[in-house]
């Protein structure tokens, strides 16, 4: 169905493009899919401050990094732990108007960080941060798949391309407002989440109108999608992607928490120029990862994840011991490669398991956030005793995990359908 315009009075926003209510977009909704980009930008903005903030509550609260990696799990698992069984109920009951309620548990989460005057109260604060992404990111993606088109991975890449720009700007804008105003700055970072919140919400009227044919949709998925691989097959090719998440997500855990320390210890950087360097590896990411959506698209998934994990290797050992200037560029190379990662494996488990978009949206996004956030914690201990430069060294073999993608079976480029 050609997307139509409704009459005056009656249409919604322009940045929202709309097709007739229970119709199955024949493209990509491009209104739709930049909306939801810019939510994720939001989302993953709001996210990455509180990273990028570490430097000041650690001065101003008088932290350890084993702190820092209790402030970072807490933050990590209450944005994973829900998000497999958002998806799962969300399968069978879709919440359109859940991503604007997702937005004002991170507003809340934002208003209560800027004030918080010890550790305890952080920790609830970046827990309210955590539930927000923890409801946004199952039914965002489910809204993604939905509106693509069938161009699954160019879909999931829009996506993801918003939430990687947003996770760069977390420090640019801790840098630029944070460091010279203090932690109290922070409450400013609210009236983002009040934009969120009114994207979101045009987004669920969107999605409220195009409920009908999801049942309908979800059944031609499982129908003409069939993998024709053993259950046992299955769980064992969804050990081998969670083994592929905990690779990436472990080293992204070293950079995302670490990089800024291992920057001002090794080089007397002070934190400004530290984040500025954060803010390029994350630049990176944002621009790497549309790379791999549409790459996977029309040569497969697996062909992608081969690439994007395991090519990261030589750059990642050979970051520890470069000089400033090559810890700049290895650090972009490997953000630019492994940001393909992600959207890979996540169409790639949504093919593995047809019709279940929303929970192997909702388990590969928790994995994401809890993966790093254990990451984070681990390795702060790890920092306390060994120190940062050691952490840095374990963490650049662990892009060799990406050896274990010869196991997974070659799924082909899939059939176009829409769920």
């Amino acid at each position: 169905m050609r997307p139509t315009t409704e009459a005056p009075g009656n249409s919604p926003p322009a940045c929202v493009d709309e097709v007739e209510p229970g119709a199955v977009p024949a493209a990509p909704v491009f209104g739709i899919l930049f909306a939801l980009s810019f939510a994720h930008l939001v989302n993953d903005t709001l996210q990455s401050l509180i990273p990028a903030i570490y430097p000041i509550l650690k001065t101003e609260l008088r932290l350890d990094y084993s702190h820092i990696g209790l402030i970072t799990l807490t933050n990590q698992l209450t944005a994973s732990l829900l998000q497999p069984f958002v998806g799962a109920f969300t399968d069978k009951h879709p919440q359109p108007f859940s991503l604007a309620l997702g937005m004002a548990s991170t507003l809340a989460g934002l208003v209560l960080l800027s004030i918080a005057p010890n550790l305890t109260l952080v920790l609830v604060a970046v827990a309210f941060v955590g539930i927000g992404s923890s409801v946004f990111h199952p039914e965002a993606s489910r809204v993604a798949h939905l509106s693509s088109g069938g161009r699954f991975g160019f879909a999931q890449s829009v996506f993801q391309v918003g939430g990687n720009a947003g996770s760069s700007l977390g420090p640019l804008l801790a840098a630029a407002i944070v460091v010279y105003r203090g932690q109290k700055s922070v409450i400013w970072f609210s009236l983002l989440a009040l934009v969120g919140i009114i994207v979101l919400t045009r987004i669920g009227v969107w999605y409220r109108n195009h409920l009908a044919h999801h049942h309908a949709a979800k059944r031609h998925a499982v129908l003409h999608r069939e993998t024709g691989l053993t259950r046992r097959r299955v769980l064992f090719s969804l050990g081998i992607l969670i083994m592929l998440v905990f690779s990436k997500y472990f080293y992204l855990a070293s950079m995302s928490s670490y990089y800024t320390f291992f920057l001002i210890q090794k080089f007397s950087l002070s934190v400004r120029d530290a984040q500025l360097h954060l803010f390029i590896f994350l630049a990176a990411i944002a621009a790497g990862t549309f790379l791999g959506g549409p790459v996977g698209d029309r040569i497969g998934r697996k062909a992608v994840i081969w690439v994007s994990i395991l090519g990261v290797a030589p750059f990642a050992l050979a970051l520890p011991y470069a000089n400033l200037f090559w810890c700049a560029v290895l650090s972009a190379i490997i953000g630019l490669i492994l940001a393909s990662a992600f959207s890979a494996i996540l169409v790639y488990s949504q093919e593995l398991i047809p019709g279940k978009v929303g929970t192997m949206s909702g388990l590969f996004f928790g994995l994401a956030f809890g993966l790093g956030g254990i990451g984070s914690a681990v390795l702060g201990a790890m920092a306390d005793r060994h120190g940062i430069p050691f952490v840095f060294q374990v963490c650049s073999y662990l892009p060799l995990i990406g050896l274990l993608t010869a196991l997974l079976p070659n799924l082909g480029t899939p059939r176009r359908t829409t769920v």
